[in-house]
């Protein structure tokens, strides 16, 4: 009974939808939500505004349209830009998505001329364009918030770079480093990321507008007129697979995964570091907080935080990634969610650039701190048992010889350069006062010597390198 009465509720058809013709019953209100993707769509308005305008020039060019009709088109098409900017056009969940908000307020405006530029279009190569320039847009300004991140890190190795630290493994002390090597480490990750951005969007800078639904059109449609008015070097060559292909959105979201993954452990790092029991790092107050109980506290909140956006940015790849994988062709409802996946994706990175350029430009290294710890954890170690291989003893044996004097030195609660010559000469009588020079943090930086390696000389390399590249 009940829904026999939803059924004549429904039974009158007012929204002027596109498929009106063919369906006599409109949706109620729950149904009207479920297909509504105004809520995130919206946010393609201008590139919807951008492609219409493109499409309407070229069905002016083969002669489709009539010069009045293109000047009305274009005319009420930048009319309506203009009002939707100033939030004077209303989206109502019954027209579904913005496609039909900016046809249904261009034929309010212009009258009958404004349903010809939908000739030769379907919502499936029209979406999928809208979402190609969209992605255009935010690989290019993902890449620049990169490079700006990029220079803060460079700015501070140029400012402290040359301050002995240790660098970590297993976050157990390892080798010494010049403070620059690591700050470049977060350079060289970050540059992975825009190389990867940038090689996404040369499969994203492709036109599919001309596709149709799914088979394209019997009118004589320019496409690479098209694509060259939108800026594309080239278009589909695939109707079924342009109007179905979403594996551009996927790559993005596996950008912003991969970046937020970089950015995560860079956090890790600067949040451990900048602890008390670490103390190399000190964070600017302005990208900490405090505790609402604990007067003393300086949280690296702003770390933590981007530390917690690289779960949605992996949550958001994993969602496109499933919504994908069980699609016949071509085109299927299930992907008007794509753009929940990509949206938050690129907008958790933009919100994390935003901020992460200003917490390195703002910090410094705790110099003094560094420096009154960096003699424990024996850091030498590995520059002991290179040297004993210089003076022709094996690796494998000096890795035990240095062993076992580090044991040594360690139960005396001294350093290996503190270890008295005859200690050294007894566990290997190859040693000679010249040791002196190989041991000690700020002995070894000075040795290291293939490119690359975590040494004053190399920094200044790779620092010149990053000149050169970013510029």
């Amino acid at each position: 009974m009940a829904a026999k009465k939803t059924a004549r509720k429904t039974a009158k058809s007012k929204t002027g939808k596109s498929w009106h013709g063919r369906l006599t019953a409109e949706a109620d209100t729950a149904t009207a939500r479920l297909l509504a993707s105004l809520d995130v769509d919206h946010a393609l308005w201008k590139y919807d505004i951008a492609g219409s305008l493109a499409h309407a020039k070229m069905l002016r060019e083969i002669e489709v349209l009539s010069a009045a009709e293109y000047a009305k088109i274009k005319a009420g098409l930048l009319g309506v830009a203009r009002a939707i900017e100033a939030g004077r056009v209303d989206m109502p969940i019954e027209l579904e998505d913005i496609h039909m908000v900016i046809e249904s307020a261009l034929i309010k405006r212009i009258g009958p001329a404004g349903g010809k530029l939908h000739t030769g279009r379907s919502r499936n190569d029209q979406v999928a364009l809208d979402l190609r320039l969209w992605a255009r847009d935010a690989t290019a300004g993902l890449v620049e918030g990169i490079a700006e991140l990029q220079q803060a890190f460079v700015g501070l190795a140029r400012r402290q770079g040359k301050v002995v630290m240790p660098a970590y493994t297993h976050l157990q002390r390892a080798q010494p480093i010049v403070a620059g090597h690591a700050m470049l480490a977060y350079v060289e990750m970050l540059q992975r990321d825009a190389d990867r951005l940038a090689d996404a969007a040369v499969r994203i800078n492709v036109c599919p507008l001309g596709s149709g639904a799914v088979a394209g059109t019997s009118l004589p449609l320019d496409r690479a007129r098209t694509a060259e008015l939108l800026g594309f070097p080239k278009f589909t060559r695939n109707s079924i697979d342009a109007t179905s292909d979403r594996d551009f959105l996927a790559e993005l979201c596996f950008c912003c995964a991969m970046l937020g993954v970089h950015l995560s452990r860079w956090a890790e790092d600067w949040i451990i570091y900048s602890s008390t029991e670490f103390g190399l790092v000190e964070l600017h107050d302005a990208y900490c907080t405090s505790s609402s109980m604990m007067p003393q506290k300086k949280n690296a909140d702003t770390l933590e935080l981007i530390r917690g956006k690289s779960a949605s940015g992996i949550a958001q790849l994993v969602g496109m990634l499933t919504l994908m994988k069980g699609l016949p062709l071509a085109y299927d409802r299930d992907m008007q969610d794509d753009k929940r996946f990509a949206f938050q994706a690129v907008k958790d990175m933009q919100s994390v650039l935003a901020v992460a350029p200003g917490i390195v430009a703002s910090a410094s290294l705790g110099e003094e701190k560094i420096a009154a710890d960096i003699d424990a954890g024996f850091l030498d170690a590995t520059a002991l048992a290179e040297y004993l291989v210089n003076k022709g003893v094996p690796f494998r044996k000096a890795h035990g010889l240095v062993g076992r004097l580090v044991a040594q030195a360690e139960a005396q609660n001294l350093t290996l350069l503190e270890l008295p010559m005859q200690t050294l000469q007894k566990a290997c009588p190859k040693i000679t006062p010249d040791v002196k020079q190989h041991l000690g943090p700020a002995n070894v930086v000075k040795r290291y010597v293939p490119e690359g390696a975590g040494g004053a000389k190399q920094l200044d390399q790779q620092l010149r390198y990053w000149k050169r590249k970013l510029g």
